[in-house]
């Protein structure tokens, strides 16, 4: 097991190269998705691109689920390692997971069961629904693989070791990268043929993430029943809040997508687009929460919160300096972007639309990932579920209404990146008083984190 290494050393260093080596991997997927709706435009079929936006809709919220499961994992683990305690970040580690295991089956098969009627909730009709479902009936039954393997990324970026992180992702846009040109057009497979690349992606993201956790680092051990029992309290005491805070956003989107709908498939296609562009352009800002929480856990774990609080404003100013430089180039190839997916009238409205004002406000929820990855390694993961559900529910909702209701499709867009504005501003408000507090540090170590917190309260003692 690695030595925690985020104890010393410039932390803007640390999240710059924490941030830049998870984005590349996360950029790799969402890159390829991005070139599936360029394939998918070029077939020709409206139905076709409204179908992928409706699933996609869908699929964000499996992948929230395993994002919740991923910051549990990785929250435990850079704790245990920061506090110098290598077999409790073994343990948690292999628990943990199999834990994830359990859970990504059960969830996915409910997935399964259900797509009908959650496509239909979605708004989508006809030939459009059942192409969704078509697709998601592929992809749904690879999911606890990439569950497994998204924790498993998670567990290796507590350890420090972003780039094998990165690496197993990056391989898995590789084989989607590849297979996708040679299944949709090779052999005529169009949307299937999307879909059969993307669970080949997902079984090579989880091979490249697990297997150098069992042989680099050794951190998976045989699990067993008492230990099992130990770590389920720790493990959903920060995995439940965090998944529902994860699932805020798909929730959100499908209201958003529903919204849309009823302008039609010109306006699903646009939303479709600028939700596939958000992740590419703001790769490096959504890797943020991932990379910026082993710097938080770690030194939490070792006690020193004025390290984590400079830990924090060093994400947000990563965040700031991020959305200029990427809101800049958005706007200045805003007509190249809706050229290349072939969009016109009210698609390339909502394209041009994002790729100028609305990009700069992406600010706001990138400060909330930054708060997020503080509220979940500070032992306050009901923070980050108020803050997302905050966003997605409680503003979202009412300002989506009003904006669809005055100013039609554009005005859902501007809703909706005014619902990020808010509860991005609250969010940071409440992450320095959480840090102020020491992050609820007595409740943490004595009733959460057990054998941990024991380690961190003889730490404090002594000094």
């Amino acid at each position: 097991m690695a030595e925690a290494k985020f104890l010393t050393g410039n932390l803007f260093g640390h999240v710059t190269v924490m941030s830049l080596t998870a984005s590349i991997g996360l950029m790799a997927v969402f890159i390829v998705d991005f070139v599936d709706m360029i394939f998918i435009s070029m077939l020709g079929k409206a139905e076709l691109a409204a179908a992928v936006g409706y699933a996609g809709a869908i699929l964000f919220f499996t992948t929230s689920f395993g994002i919740g499961l991923g910051i549990s994992a990785g929250a435990l683990v850079a704790r245990a390692l920061g506090a110098g305690d290598e077999d409790l970040a073994r343990e948690r580690t292999t628990h943990a997971l199999t834990y994830g295991a359990i859970f990504a089956v059960l969830f996915a098969a409910s997935i399964w069961l259900s797509l009908d009627r959650l496509v239909a909730l979605l708004g989508a009709r006809g030939e459009t629904a059942a192409l969704a479902v078509h697709f998601l009936q592929i992809i749904v039954p690879s999911m606890p693989f990439l569950i497994i393997g998204m924790m498993a990324s998670a567990v290796l970026r507590a350890h420090g070791d972003a780039r094998r992180a990165m690496m197993a992702t990056i391989a898995g846009g590789v084989v989607n990268a590849v297979l996708d040109p040679i299944l949709i057009f090779g052999f005529d497979l169009e949307l299937t043929g999307a879909a059969i690349a993307s669970v080949a992606a997902r079984l090579v993201i989880f091979g490249m993430a697990v297997w150098p956790l069992m042989r680099i680092y050794n951190g998976i051990t045989r699990p067993h029943l008492a230990g099992m029992l130990r770590d389920l309290s720790p493990v959903l005491a920060i995995a439940f809040p965090a998944i529902l805070a994860q699932i805020a956003t798909p929730v959100g989107q499908a209201y958003v997508t529903r919204e849309m709908a009823s302008y039609g498939e010109e306006a699903v296609a646009g939303m479709a687009v600028v939700g596939r562009l958000i992740p590419v352009a703001f790769g490096v800002v959504f890797a943020l929460s991932g990379a910026v929480g082993p710097i938080i856990g770690q030194n939490y774990g070792a006690g020193d919160m004025a390290r984590v609080r400079r830990s924090f404003n060093a994400g947000v100013l990563f965040v700031a300096l991020v959305t200029v430089g990427v809101s800049v180039v958005l706007f200045l190839t805003r007509g190249m972007i809706a050229d290349l997916f072939g969009a016109y009238g009210l698609t390339r409205e909502l394209i041009f639309l994002f790729c100028g004002p609305l990009s700069l406000l992406f600010f706001f929820p990138g400060v909330l990932f930054v708060a997020n990855a503080a509220f979940n390694n500070l032992g306050q993961p009901f923070l980050s579920t108020f803050t997302n559900w905050g966003r997605n529910a409680l503003a979202l909702i009412p300002l989506v209404w009003i904006g669809s209701t005055y100013f039609g499709a554009a005005g859902v867009l501007v809703a909706q990146s005014l619902a990020g504005v808010l509860f991005g501003l609250v969010a940071w408000v409440l992450a320095l008083r959480t840090i102020a507090r020491g992050g609820a540090r007595q409740k943490t170590g004595k009733q959460i984190f057990g054998r941990e917190g024991r380690l961190m309260a003889l730490f404090h003692e002594r000094r």
